[in-house]
């Protein structure tokens, strides 16, 4: 989560009832879903496609793309089976949904990510992890050291 949502504005939009992906979930043409499918019959077979719907403007698209892939790739050399159902149309992904509720803030999303068996661990190797969690934690201890007007 740190790589598709970096910073702490990114969970402000990662709420329910906003068709905001909030839940470890795919469906298709669901709009509240993290991954989207769109294929027949909802579309024409050309236009299959998927949409992981979880990132934001504000998160870097390489880091993005590059997740994508790598974590792609290792639930395939590993023959890992999707861990939910699909959503059906107009299902809640709330706390109804049968995926693992996704990190509602930089600083829960920071802690799994950076947790000694993390899948980020596998995947992407100590070094990286603990470098690029470790600027998320700077993130965190900056905001928590802000004095705003709210």
């Amino acid at each position: 989560m740190p790589l598709l949502a970096p910073t702490i504005n990114s969970y402000k939009r990662l709420v329910e009832n906003f068709w905001a992906p909030v839940t470890v979930s795919w469906g298709l043409e669901h709009r509240s879903a993290s991954i989207r499918l769109i294929s027949p019959p909802v579309s024409p077979p050309k236009a299959t496609r998927f949409e992981i719907r979880t990132p934001g403007a504000d998160a870097n698209p390489h880091f993005v793309l590059g997740a994508i892939l790598a974590l792609g790739m290792y639930g395939v050399e590993n023959k890992l089976g999707l861990p939910v159902p699909p959503l059906k149309r107009g299902e809640d992904t709330g706390n109804a949904s049968p995926g693992e509720r996704l990190p509602a803030s930089l600083k829960e999303a920071t802690a799994k990510f950076m947790a000694e068996e993390s899948m980020a661990r596998k995947v992407f190797g100590n070094e990286f992890v603990d470098h690029f969690g470790g600027t998320r934690i700077h993130e965190v201890k900056l905001w928590d050291e802000a004095v705003t007007e709210w």
